[in-house]
This record gives C-alpha cells, sequence and structure tokens, in this order.
C-alpha cells in the first residue's frame, strides 16, 4: 500500500460492481473459534487482511494448522480439538486491538504463559477495559506498556470461574472477551450490556454448537462451559464498514452508480445504511440471504438532495467504526448532522473525533468538535487538501471520499495501515473511477 494516496474530483461518476472484502469482525472470531475446534473447518471469504492475518498466524502458534485453498481467501483451518499448546515466542497483534482483546479471553483461560504485543498505535489503545472482567474471573494479566493499562500483555493463564459481568459501556470486544473466557470455565458466566452491540460472537456460537442463550431484548447473554467446539465450514460475508466507503462515495459524488455484492447486514452493523437513508441516500438492498450471518446485493446511486440528521445515541454502538466517513457525507448534505455519545473515537487507531475534525476543517467543512463527538453543518464546497490520515486506515479511506467531490486534488499521507483492513483498496477505487 502507498504511503501516501492522491485523488481528483470525479466529473463522471464513480461506476461498476466491486465486491469488498471479507468481514474483518467475523473473520477474526471465526480464525479463534475455528482453531480451537475438533475437525476442519473450511473458510470461504476469510479477510486477508494484516489485523486478520496476525490473529489467524496467533492461532497457528497455538496448534492450529491452515491448508491453502483455491484462493488467497479460502483455506481449511484444522483445529487444536480444545487442546492448544504455548506459543513458542510471543504474539503479534500487529494493529488489532479486536485480534489483541478477544485472544486476550481465550489465553487467559490456557494453562501455559503467553505474551501480547503490537503496533505504536495498538501499544497506546486501553486494555484495562477486558482486563478488569477477565482477572475477576481469575486471570492472571499484566499490562506492560508504557503507557498505564495498555500493551504489551503478558498472561498467566489458569482456570477460571464464570462471573457475572455488567458491562460500563457498549463494547462488542469487552463482551466477546469475557464471553471466550467464559466458554472455557466451569459454569455459566453472563453479561449485561447497557445496549445493544455487533453480535457476531454470539452468531458463531450458534454455527460452532456452543451452548449460549441470548434474552429476547438482546441486552443479556450467556454461555456455559467447558464447550466442545466441533468444526464447521463458513462463508465470511463482505465487510459493511468497507462497503461504507463506496456507499458514501456514490452518495456524493454526482453521476455515482455502484453495486456491493453478498454485504453483510447484520442488524447490528448496518446503521450506516440506516442513516444514510435517513438522510436522503438513494440505497436499494437485493438478493437478501438471512440463514446464519445475513447479507445482501447493495446498489447505492447519487443523491442530488442530502441532508442533514441527528445520530441516535442507540445507533453508535452500531456506527462506530462508520463515523469518520459519514461525517464526510454530512459534509456535502444540507444542513446540520450532530453525532454525540461518541467519546469511543478518541481510543481508536487514532483520535478519530480530533482526526475527523481537523482534516473537515482543512477541507473548508464547517464542524463544531466536542468531547463526544461533533456537529457538522454541510452545503459549503469543499476544497482539495493535503492531510494526515495519522497512520488510522478508516480516516484515510474516508477522507479520499471526501476528495472525490472535492475541488482540486486531495492527498491523503501514511496510509500504509488500509492493508489492516481493506486489501485491494486502491485498485477498486482505480476501477470504478476509469469505469
Amino acid at each position: 500500500m502507498s504511503s501516501r494516496i492522491s485523488v481528483h474530483q470525479q466529473t463522471q461518476g464513480l461506476k461498476g460492481t466491486i465486491t469488498v472484502p471479507g468481514d474483518k469482525s467475523i473473520s477474526h472470531r471465526v480464525a479463534i473459534l475455528g482453531a480451537l475446534a475438533h475437525g476442519n473447518t473450511r473458510v470461504r471469504n476469510y479477510l486477508c487482511s494484516e489485523d486478520c492475518l496476525n490473529t489467524l498466524r496467533a492461532m497457528q502458534q497455538l496448534g492450529a494448522q491452515v491448508t491453502e485453498g483455491e484462493s488467497a481467501t479460502d483455506f481449511t483451518l484444522t483445529g487444536t480439538a480444545m487442546h492448544p499448546k504455548a506459543p513458542a515466542h510471543d504474539i503479534d497483534c500487529g494493529n488489532s486491538g479486536t485480534g489483541m482483546r478477544l485472544m486476550a479471553g481465550v489465553l487467559a483461560a490456557l494453562p501455559f504463559t503467553s505474551r501480547m504485543f503490537g503496533d505504536e498505535s495498538l501499544s497506546k489503545r486501553p486494555m484495562g477495559r477486558i482486563m478488569q472482567p477477565l482477572e475477576r474471573m481469575g486471570a492472571r494479566i499484566k499490562a506492560c506498556g508504557h503507557k498505564p493499562g495498555c500493551a504489551p500483555l503478558a498472561i498467566q493463564g489458569g482456570t477460571l470461574h464464570p462471573i457475572h459481568y455488567d458491562l460500563p459501556m457498549a463494547s462488542a470486544q469487552v463482551k466477546s472477551a469475557v464471553l471466550l473466557a467464559g466458554m472455557l470455565a466451569k459454569g455459566t458466566t453472563s453479561v449485561h450490556q447497557p445496549a445493544i452491540t455487533r453480535d457476531h460472537t454470539e452468531r458463531l456460537f450458534a454455527h460452532f454448537g456452543i451452548p449460549c442463550t441470548v434474552s429476547a431484548n438482546g441486552l443479556d447473554i450467556s454461555v456455559t462451559g467447558p464447550v466442545n467446539i466441533v468444526a464447521k465450514d463458513i462463508t465470511v460475508p463482505g465487510d459493511i464498514s468497507s462497503a461504507a466507503f463506496w456507499l458514501v462515495a456514490a452518495t456524493i459524488v454526482p453521476g455515482s452508480e455502484i453495486t456491493l455484492p453478498a454485504v453483510g447486514l447484520n442488524p447490528t452493523r448496518d446503521a450506516i445504511i440506516t442513516v444514510l437513508k435517513r438522510m436522503g441516500a438513494d440505497i436499494e438492498i437485493n438478493n437478501i440471504s438471512t440463514e446464519g450471518e445475513p447479507y445482501g446485493d447493495i446498489t447505492v446511486r447519487y443523491t442530488p438532495h442530502l441532508h442533514g440528521t441527528e445520530v441516535y445515541p442507540q445507533e453508535i454502538p452500531n456506527l462506530i467504526d462508520e463515523i469518520p466517513v459519514l461525517a464526510v457525507a454530512a459534509a456535502y448534505a444540507q444542513g446540520t448532522t450532530s453525532i454525540r455519545n461518541a467519546a469511543e473515537l478518541r481510543v481508536k487507531e487514532s483520535d478519530r473525533i480530533a482526526t475527523t475534525v481537523g482534516n473537515l476543517r482543512a477541507m473548508g467543512a464547517n464542524v463544531q468538535e466536542f468531547e463526544d463527538g461533533m456537529e457538522i453543518t454541510g452545503g459549503t464546497p469543499l476544497h482539495g487538501a493535503v492531510l494526515d490520515s495519522f497512520g488510522d486506515h478508516r480516516i484515510a479511506m474516508g477522507f479520499l471520499m471526501a476528495g472525490l467531490r472535492a475541488e482540486g486534488t486531495t492527498t491523503l499521507l501514511h496510509c500504509e495501515n488500509i492493508n489492516t483492513s481493506y486489501p485491494g483498496f486502491e485498485a477498486h477505487l482505480n476501477q470504478l473511477i476509469q469505469a
């Protein structure tokens, strides 16, 4: 991936069909559960990004085996039959907070010592939020980073006991870390969440036959362990967080029409579609499958009269990764868009509130920053600029979308980390521009 990428204002529109890579959240979880299972799991459309490959390599260190398939995204994962081995060396999680937090739940319950580390960005992100509940279960975890509560994590694994845990924040990663630890503990572990978060862990528990109960309102989840995971083939749907960039690009660039086949439509992940439609976006969904993880084909067309909206508090957990690119759409809409209750953005790969606001202002947008979000008043024409992505893949891709409508040339710096979630992004961008 280039360290800098430039785009120019598009006058002919973006047209074509793009198959976005497999879902990032699901890919992480498939690697972990398939690697623990008895037997062979055939995986199709795995996200071969740096983040997800790091998780897959970590599980190989624990004894799982990977046999290549017909393409780079297809392979067979031979599990450890619930008897993983101690890693021979420290586990590199790269840039992935998801990988580190989820694997911590598993490693805490295994009878050996392990250590996980990551890159400079990951080493600044908070791990105390998963350490606290895991330590209540009996885990012994030490955060060894220069910043308190941050990676590297040293884990002395051992027997855990079940707990009930009330999540202090709506976090699918914390919920999943506790449930993954709980499936290896004797007894029932339960979690209460203050708002609905992405439910890929619960759906994959059901897929692999892991006893899991979800309340009618979706806020209470329990798992009874220790479990015996049996391998089962799976196809990973396209990542809606990756699709979101093209949804916004087609919506704001005149003359555009883009089709995105087989994109995941999990109801805990699809708020970007709900909010864009509320803003007036022309989005059509066809060929919907509701088995397991729902997915469908999405077609999006240019919307000449996009208008601002308020993002509701209950939508934020469902929308957290898409907020930077949603803010781009808001800058091209008429009226004001309010995004609050999103303080979690401060501790992502970058401070995504500060980086989003700063880059929008550099392009001429009218935006006000708050501790927990931002307010964007759209309608002012934006101009190209040289912008820093701060090594954050979602900031880089989001502002390249902004540049496709802005007057002149927009250049994003430090774009290498786009590969952490979207390998092939540049090729897809060029394909749509040249179509």
